[in-house]
């Protein structure tokens, strides 16, 4: 089972401005050293004063999202101090890019990182972000799936590509560089509604789930989503067997290293998820020396 932690962006681990670049590398370079497999980065550009939507369909949203280092920055970040760890984005919104820049920046992770590049998408939660950015929040679907169109283009192509689509269009060009992954990095995809998950079916490598607390139903969040999401694959005609999922854990601040492994372990023997990574946000609460201590512990202990 692979099993990798979220990089070290927000709350108490970015508090000093001055050393967050540090941090990052720190955390990258060490969690490779001691046995992660994957090192993943999450993506906020504000938290509302008074949301319209709080965070997990709360009231509000958590102090550690206040400020959150640019997923692009951090992967790049941990892409040149690590060799082997795959680098996941869970999630970016790719709503809020223009395709042709969301697809330069996530190909030039894989191309720095020798291949590495696990781009996971999302559309969000927060209307006040959609405002913030200047992308209308309704048919924010159909904006994801024709920038899933373009990234597949540009990606997989090998001579010129264009597109004429109704959110971004653009003449026959050459782009580039592209991902080394070929045809193209596999893409995994978020989201609990009906059509996200007709959206993972169709198109999507894997699915995105999330673990949260420690009561975990992992029958309600992880079994029955993807064995939902791989019938309606087999009715698109593709294998249903080709549809991965990757577990997010998010634990909270008072869970112990020993409840986190738990879930893990649970999740590898229960749902069948070979691939889970840990938020340690909530977690450590002492900065990045404290986060590295916690992931250390919970790898140790999910694979006895």
């Amino acid at each position: 089972m692979r099993i990798g932690f979220g990089l070290p962006q927000y709350g108490a681990m970015v508090r000093e401005l001055d050393q967050i670049g540090e941090g990052v590398a720190r955390f990258a370079r060490q969690a490779e050293e001691f046995g992660a497999d994957s090192l993943w980065a999450a993506d906020r550009v504000l938290a509302a004063v008074n949301p319209t939507v709080g965070y997990g369909g709360g009231d509000t949203i958590p102090w550690q999202l206040n400020a959150v280092l640019d997923p692009f920055v951090a992967l790049t970040v941990a892409a040149t101090v690590t060799e082997r760890a795959l680098l996941g984005t869970s999630t970016v919104n790719a709503t809020w890019y223009p395709p042709l820049l969301l697809a330069r920046s996530l190909s030039g992770i894989d191309v720095v990182s020798g291949g590495r590049l696990i781009p996971g998408f999302g559309i969000g939660w927060s209307p006040e972000e959609y405002q913030g950015v200047g992308v209308p929040w309704k048919g924010r679907g159909a904006r994801l799936d024709e920038t899933l169109d373009v990234l597949e283009a540009v990606w997989s192509a090998t001579g010129p590509v264009e597109h004429h689509g109704t959110h971004v269009s653009f003449p026959a060009a050459h782009i580039g560089p592209r991902p080394i992954q070929r045809p193209r990095p596999p893409i995994y995809l978020a989201g609990f509604s009906p059509a996200s998950r007709r959206r993972v079916a169709r198109r999507g490598d894997g699915l995105l789930a999330v673990a949260a607390g420690t009561d975990v139903d992992l029958a309600a969040v992880v079994v029955e989503p993807l064995r939902l999401i791989r019938r309606m694959a087999e009715t698109e005609g593709r294998d249903p067997a080709s549809i991965g999922v990757v577990l997010r854990v998010n634990p909270t601040a008072g869970q112990t290293p020993d409840d986190v492994a738990d879930v893990i372990r649970r999740a590898r023997d229960e749902a069948d998820v070979d691939h889970a990574f840990v938020d340690l946000v909530y977690q450590a609460e002492r900065g990045v020396d404290h986060a590295l201590d916690l992931a250390h512990r919970t790898l140790e202990l999910a694979r006895r």
